[in-house]
């Protein structure tokens, strides 16, 4: 049941039980949470909690409908924030994915909240799939799993065993994502960062653990034998 829907926002209720911690401290615990998905680049999935439902005391200096969060003898600054541009969220806060845990029924999710329109598949495949970097051809497997993504190019991750693992280095980067878990980096002389791969996924993709996956937007892939055109995408 939607709240307020419009061709690029959403606000509907969620029936998941959402939790917001601040170190060892729940500052939010709430069954009525709504969820509001802004579709497209301008903004992310999140809840919004009734304040109700947040730990009394840990909201303190309000300032223009932002609040910094204390609890467990840590502050979190400008971590708490209303919404004033949708009346349906009148009443109601959310918090900083970056500062604060926030979880979904007991398991943590990672940088916003999961959109029930955000769809990942992983399909093992046998196509072929090259890829090449200035020229030098750093992989060549046909066992990949393809990874099809909303919004997103599709991406093929390789065995290690059919990729130069000699030509890449692990490096110090490390990002988050609600639908796959935490990825760590690897450059290749040429090129900082050009692939990825997920040690531990999340339990509903482990397709992927231990798979490398490079960028299509910076590296030249080959599938089939067909050069792939780089897509434009905010990794490009």
């Amino acid at each position: 049941m939607f709240v307020f829907k419009s061709p690029e926002t959403t606000i509907e209720p969620t029936p998941r039980r959402i939790r917001v911690r601040l170190g060892w401290t729940v500052v939010a615990d709430s069954n009525r949470a709504l969820l509001l998905n802004q579709i497209g680049p301008d903004g992310l999935p999140t809840y919004f909690i009734p304040l109700d439902d947040v730990r009394p005391g840990v909201l303190v200096d309000e300032s223009a409908g932002r609040w910094s969060v204390v609890a467990d003898g840590r502050r979190a600054e400008d971590a708490a924030w209303r919404n004033d541009r949708f009346t349906e969220l009148d009443g109601h806060v959310t918090f900083s994915w970056e500062l604060l845990d926030w979880y979904e029924e007991d398991e943590r999710v990672y940088l916003h909240a999961r959109s029930p329109y955000h769809r990942v598949d992983a399909l093992h495949s046998s196509r072929r799939v090259q890829v090449f970097i200035e020229g030098e051809e750093v992989a060549n497997s046909t066992r990949p799993v393809v990874l099809y993504e909303t919004y997103l190019p599709p991406r093929y991750y390789l065995p290690f065993a059919d990729v130069r693992s000699d030509l890449l280095t692990a490096s110090e980067t490390v990002t988050q994502c609600p639908y796959k878990g935490v990825a760590r980096y690897f450059s290749h002389p040429k090129l900082a960062d050009a692939a990825w791969s997920y040690p531990e996924p999340i339990p509903e993709i482990t397709k992927i653990r231990d798979l490398v996956c490079f960028y299509n937007e910076r590296v030249d892939l080959v599938i089939d034998g067909e050069p792939q055109e780089r897509p434009i995408t905010p990794f490009t």
